[in-house]
Order: structure tokens, then C-alpha cells, then sequence
């Protein structure tokens, strides 16, 4: 049985500088298949990598990373394990910040955002947490010790999930999306 679950779509960002995964707002973006054009993750395939130990290093699989997703009461509570102010969704390198679903990381694999257009991303699932954007946090809040360290553990089961385009058009802040809840 499926369920639909309205949320806001709160920012839209992408990383098109080849020497960071940190992500900059813009109003809108075109998804196609394998993404959003000029994204770091673009692509309908990728080079396997740590996150893939099955494969042989660099072997070309399946790109399930093509757009992650956070939610803005998860990053909230990363913030508030951490002992910090505030955790911008670009500095997890989201392309995509929702509202109104609180538990996002929980989704389902299969679960679906379906957006106004009619355009839609399918959930791979979570998207675990890891060092690098610990290292981009420690860098806005220097005072506080061993953040790198710490956001794993703070954010795990908070970091939001991956997906892949499964129909192309568009993702608009400000616009009204539905979950659509696999059981």
C-alpha cells in the first residue's frame, strides 16, 4: 500500500566545482536522467569507490547517488548532537532540502518525491554519514573539538537519502512535493 505525504521543498543546490562536494543554492534545477547537469554526481553510471568495496576500485557500475536529499528537521537535530548553531544542507552536499517529513532517513528504498511537474526521484536509500562534510562543519565552527569525528556518529541515521531521476523535469524551492511511501 502506498502513502502520499506532502512536504515543502525548502532549497535546491548543486555542486558544479570539481574540487568540493559542498553545494551552492540556486532557485531551481533540471533533472534528467543521471541527475542534474553539471552536478559532481551526474552521471547513469560512476566509478566504484569506497562506498562500493564489492567492486574492484574504479570499475564502472550504476551511479544510485545521482541526487541527495536531506531534511530540514534532520539537520536540526545533526546540529543539535553536534552542539552547533546550525547545519546548512549545502555543507552535506545536498541537492535537495524538504520539509514537513521529519524522519526522512527512514524512507524506504523504492519510496518516491514526486514534484508538480509530474517529474519524480526514486529513493535508493540512505545515505550514510562520513567524514568529509565533519571536515566542512569543523571549518564553520572552529572552536568546537573534533567535529570530523563526531558528525559521523551524530548523523547517523539523519543524513537524508540518495536517489536516482526516474522521471526528468523539474525541482523548484518554494513548491510542494509528495512522498510517495513504500510499504
Amino acid at each position: 500500500m502506498r502513502k502520499k505525504h506532502p512536504v515543502r521543498i525548502e532549497g535546491v543546490y548543486i555542486a558544479d566545482r570539481r574540487d568540493s562536494f559542498v553545494t551552492r543554492p540556486v532557485e531551481s534545477a533540471e533533472l534528467q536522467y543521471g541527475g542534474i547537469p553539471g552536478d559532481l554526481h551526474f552521471g547513469l553510471t560512476k566509478q566504484a569507490g569506497s562506498r562500493e568495496p564489492m567492486y574492484l576500485w574504479g570499475t564502472e557500475i550504476f551511479n544510485r547517488r545521482q541526487i541527495s536529499v536531506v531534511s530540514m528537521e534532520e539537520c536540526a537535530r545533526i546540529a543539535e548532537n553536534l552542539g552547533v548553531k546550525q547545519i546548512l544542507p549545502s555543507w552535506l552536499g545536498a541537492n535537495l532540502a524538504i520539509s514537513g517529513y521529519p524522519k526522512l532517513t527512514l524512507l524506504p528504498p523504492g519510496s518516491r518525491i514526486i514534484f508538480p511537474d509530474g517529474s519524480g526521484l526514486l529513493c535508493e536509500g540512505e545515505n550514510l554519514p562520513c567524514i568529509q562534510p565533519g571536515e566542512i562543519i569543523q571549518k564553520q565552527f572552529p572552536d568546537q573539538p573534533r567535529l570530523p569525528s563526531r558528525f559521523v556518529k551524530a548523523a547517523f541515521g539523519l543524513r537524508g537519502i540518495v536517489c536516482v531521476v526516474e522521471r526528468p523535469g523539474k525541482m523548484k524551492k518554494g513548491d510542494q512535493a509528495d512522498l510517495v511511501l513504500e510499504d
